[in-house]
């Protein structure tokens, strides 16, 4: 695969960006991969191969994380909302067309799309959910106690015993080693993250999304129940135009987990991506994809 173009871009006069730019000759169309919570572009590795050259691929790093760290200053938490924004200058910057986000970073994707930005045609959603399940709020919750603590091996351990239950064991060391070593104020903004998702409202959640008018797929693991697919078919009734996949065999980390996942979820993202639009008016459609 050949190597990004990079660039730091300068973004609302306060954020410095890192960003990398996987151009193909052959593509038409651009997508943007919005991180997980804890994660880097590095978690996107996989997924920029399943997508390129199909389509220009753009990665990121939040203000406060990866590659973009040492150029910001840290001086106060990101909100949802301030991550939509980033998100929305970038897909102006880049000229995107398509959105695709990983676990929490649906939040930053689903409040951006629910403005209604122009350029955006298509979204992707994976391994997200709008209700907060009892896993889900028993793993936040010892979270938050870890993370208040600054307890960096249960930060890793919890991690990996929890949404990556079902990562192979190398990358579950990788994950360990960059989950167990983040700099004090990203403990401080996954914080601040687990505090808002906790006291936040979904109905009101979900009653934002309706504005929401482009087609809108939602990909969840068949093992992952933290995000479950049963839960994530509540944005039926929130986006008109939706579609649902449940990837057989897979947990929350998909295209990571094995190859067959790889590649059933590369299937699942391309039919979707280069098929013509449905009509607006067509029902949520539900799809299970076996190995």
């Amino acid at each position: 695969m050949m190597k990004p173009e990079i660039a730091v871009l300068d973004l609302q006069g306060q954020y410095r960006i890192h960003t990398e730019f996987y151009r193909s000759d052959t593509a038409q169309n651009t997508i943007i991969l919005v991180n997980g919570s804890m994660a880097t572009t590095a978690s996107f590795a996989q997924t920029v191969k399943n997508l390129h050259p199909h389509l220009n691929v753009v990665l990121y790093d939040q203000p406060y994380a990866g590659q973009s760290k040492p150029h910001n200053q840290h001086q106060k938490f990101l909100t949802k909302e301030l991550e939509a924004q980033v998100l929305l200058e970038l897909v102006a910057h880049f000229d995107a067309q398509y959105v695709l986000s990983f676990s929490w970073g649906g939040t930053a994707a689903l409040t951006a799309l629910a403005g209604s930005p122009q350029r955006i045609k298509k979204a992707v959603i994976s391994s997200f959910s709008p209700l907060i399940n009892p896993p889900m709020r028993n793993y936040l919750e010892r979270g938050r106690r870890c993370l208040a603590d600054r307890n960096r091996p249960q930060v890793g351990n919890l991690v990996n015993d929890t949404l990556g239950k079902h990562l192979p064991s190398l990358f579950k060391r990788f994950n360990y080693r960059h989950v167990s070593t983040l700099a004090e104020h990203e403990y401080a903004q996954m914080h601040f993250h687990i505090d808002q998702v906790l006291t936040g409202d979904p109905e009101c959640y979900l009653k934002a999304t309706q504005r929401i008018d482009i087609p809108v797929l939602f990909i969840n693991g068949e093992w992952d129940e933290y995000t479950a697919a049963s839960d994530a078919r509540q944005f039926a009734c929130a986006i008109r135009d939706s579609q649902f996949v449940c990837l057989e065999n897979t947990g929350h980390f998909l295209d990571m987990e094995h190859k067959q996942a790889s590649h059933i979820s590369k299937i699942a993202l391309l039919d979707f991506l280069t098929s013509p639009a449905p009509l607006p008016t067509s029902p949520a459609q539900h799809t299970s994809m076996a190995l």
